[in-house]
């Protein structure tokens, strides 16, 4: 199940906020949550469940014997166990095929590799619970004594399969008791819808368009067509992935929980080095605080920590060289940056700096898209003219023409051009009569109108993946 999905919006979701604030105890509404959550991850896989609860089982009683045990060898004995524990799991259902497809190919064996899908939402939840263990282990924070509560933080279904990451001491207080405010539920509202509208309205489009470019035969494209292609997937990832997020963060205000930004308009940025702290934030801020300090940051060997994080950052998204590739490119040139390019950066006009970064960024997404290396360095090539079947004809010309309305709000909508819109008409009406007409009716107005395209598009059209379900 999807958020963007019409059994989500018009049945599970209205189902889970009617039973949830039937009553206002904490505990009977965690046990919804959890019910809920459940329900929602089974909905699909019903199987990996049970690896779910085996999780989330394994680091509940971790944390306990770390609190329990403090300052003991059983407290590093028991952190060790957990990190091993969480780790083979991942590396078991995410990298298991992919080692021995490599072993296979390197000595010439016949090991065979694993057959069944990759259990949704595995690398969020499992990154979750070993930094709720290693939070524990240096007494960030209490452990967790009840397994409900636990399974609460692991399992709930706004950010179980696509994130963003939520540390437990982040919403540990939430858990034990919270609130909702008409404030908050106007801005959950808004958020979510918000949210829906990038993944459906923008996302899928962008998609739709896309797709035929990034799949058809590569040695027909042209320079321009390949450009158009990889911008548009660009955007298409974009707004699928922080529309998410944004649906997430929205529903989590709704009930009370309030989940820290995944995503900061990162296409604005001038630096990778700056892009990197706008785009999926909270897995940049894992592997800075869960790993590379702990190997000594910018004290101890700095570069090559950097270059085992963006290893691992690669690796993280996907069992293939692609990502893997895709990682170490994007730390290679933090590196650069950090040794020779952030000065350059800053000297030069700024809608230079910015154009570099739009450039790399498209570069990295073509690692990011083919999974075979053979289409990654192909299609590189003819995006700087290399192969390609001319620069620019017919069909990219028409691909803009009838697209262009749509790539221009899509880039717009990249910035945050309509939240200083947003401010600027506040600051004009303050002192008009009925002003409050404007929160009060225009704004819900334009949730409304964006709730129905939303309906319309998704009964309309059978195009609807949501891109990260596959990491």
């Amino acid at each position: 199940m999807v958020f963007s999905s019409l059994i989500f919006l018009y049945l599970f979701l209205p189902l889970s906020f009617i039973f949830y604030f039937l009553s206002k105890n904490i505990t009977y509404r965690n046990a919804i949550l959890v019910l809920f959550s459940l329900t929602f991850y089974a909905w699909g896989e019903p199987v990996w469940i049970i690896l779910l609860i085996f999780s989330a089982a394994t680091d509940y009683f971790h944390g306990i014997i770390i609190e329990k045990h403090r300052g003991t060898w059983k407290m590093k004995a028991a952190l060790i166990s957990s990190l091993v524990l969480n780790l083979s799991l991942l590396g078991f259902f995410k990298y298991s095929s992919f080692l021995s497809q490599n072993i296979n190919a390197l000595f010439g064996t016949n090991i065979p590799g694993s057959t069944f899908d990759l259990p949704i939402g595995i690398s969020f939840y499992t990154f979750q619970t070993i930094s709720y263990v290693v939070d524990v282990y240096r007494n960030e924070t209490k452990a967790q004594t009840s397994f409900l509560k636990f399974l609460l933080f692991v399992s709930l279904f706004h950010q179980l399969v696509a994130g963003p990451i939520v540390r437990y001491s982040d919403i540990a207080a939430q858990i034990d008791e919270r609130h909702v405010t008409l404030s908050d539920m106007y801005g959950g509202i808004n958020r979510f819808i918000v949210g829906l509208g990038k993944k459906v309205l923008l996302a899928n489009t962008a998609g739709e368009i896309a797709q035929p470019i990034l799949n058809g035969d590569i040695n027909s494209l042209t320079t321009i067509g390949a450009w158009i292609g990889i911008i548009l997937y660009s955007m298409q990832i974009y707004f699928d992935f922080s529309g998410y997020s944004d649906m997430a963060i929205g529903m989590g205000k709704m009930i009370g929980f309030h989940y820290k930004e995944n995503f900061n308009y990162p296409y604005i940025a001038k630096s990778v080095t700056d892009f990197w702290r706008r785009w999926h934030i909270s897995l940049s801020s894992f592997f800075r605080d869960y790993l590379y300090i702990p190997l000594g940051g910018n004290k101890n060997h700095h570069y090559r920590n950097l270059l085992i994080v963006w290893f691992l950052t690669g690796l993280w998204h996907g069992a293939s060289w692609n990502f893997v590739l895709w990682g170490l490119f994007y730390g290679v040139l933090i590196i650069l940056e950090k040794k020779v390019l952030l000065g350059v950066l800053e000297k030069i006009p700024s809608f230079l700096s910015h154009i570099y970064l739009l450039i790399i960024t498209n570069i990295a997404w073509v690692f990011f898209y083919f999974t075979d290396l053979n289409k990654v360095f192909s299609f590189l090539g003819i995006m700087f003219g290399i192969g390609a079947n001319g620069f620019v004809n017919v069909e990219d010309s028409m691909t803009i023409l009838n697209n262009g309305l749509f790539i221009i709000i899509a880039a717009i909508s990249c910035t945050p051009i309509a939240i200083t819109l947003r401010k600027f008409i506040e600051k004009k009406i303050e002192g008009w009569k009925y002003k409050d007409l404007v929160p009060d009716v225009l704004y819900p107005a334009i949730n409304v109108l964006l709730m129905l395209l939303c309906t319309a598009f998704l009964v309309g059209r059978t195009y609807n993946p949501f891109l990260y379900f596959r990491f």
